[in-house]
């Protein structure tokens, strides 16, 4: 059993949260207010704790960024202290919105927010997946008719092996999990977002991930 904090308590963060707790994991989910977290997740494994982002930082293992993307830079940077020697797992994708509240540019062209994070803190290993599937996959993947793709991108092989397993925990087989190398390749894997939008508005909000065929 792996002590697990997720920052974030959105639909990603609380999806994933589920699954990791049902696998035998202890969760917590940090939010702004754990109270108002905690009413807004009714329903949830009841052993999943809530805590403040801080607290859930410093008293977990293993720590999921699960905040929007154009503000985790932010966010994580005001917790290097708390999330030093930590491995952190993230999910998100930094994009500005177009009018219709779908991504529409990435905040950081030419580098991704995975590698912003990494040289914010330095001394956290960063680890970059799932982030180019919508919500319900990372912990469905077999929903899919076409088996699904899960990108590693990190600096660290240890810690990759450590997120590999959790990927396994969350549904996800070896041989759909692909690494890329280092944390500079999650660039390729967060501009792959940019294509999600436009299949979004042609077929409805629908399960999908953007997947390496063979």
């Amino acid at each position: 059993m792996t002590n697990i904090g997720i920052l974030g308590a959105g639909r990603v963060g609380t999806n994933l949260a589920g699954k990791l707790s049902a696998a035998g994991h202890h969760v917590t989910i940090g939010g702004r207010s754990p109270e108002d977290t905690a009413a807004r997740t009714v329903g949830l494994d009841p052993r999943i704790a809530f805590a403040d982002q801080r607290s859930t930082a410093r008293t977990t293992d293993i720590v999921i960024n699960a905040t929007p993307g154009d503000s985790s830079l932010e966010r994580l940077t005001d917790l290097r202290t708390e999330l030093s020697g930590k491995i952190l797992i993230d999910v998100s994708n930094a994009t500005h919105d177009a009018a219709d509240g779908l991504p529409g540019d990435l905040c950081y062209p030419g580098s991704s927010l995975a590698e912003k994070l990494q040289a914010a803190l330095p001394d956290t290993h960063v680890v970059k997946t799932l982030n180019t599937m919508l919500f319900m996959v990372m912990t469905a993947p077999e929903t899919l008719t076409t088996p699904p793709t899960a990108y590693l991108s990190g600096d660290d092989e240890h810690a990759k092996r450590t997120v590999t397993g959790l990927l396994g925990d969350l549904g996800w087989q070896p041989e759909r999990i692909e690494d890329l190398g280092d944390i500079t390749t999650a660039r390729a894997t967060e501009a792959m977002i940019l294509a999600v939008p436009h299949i979004l508005r042609r077929h409805g909000f629908k399960p999908i991930a953007v997947s390496l065929a063979r």
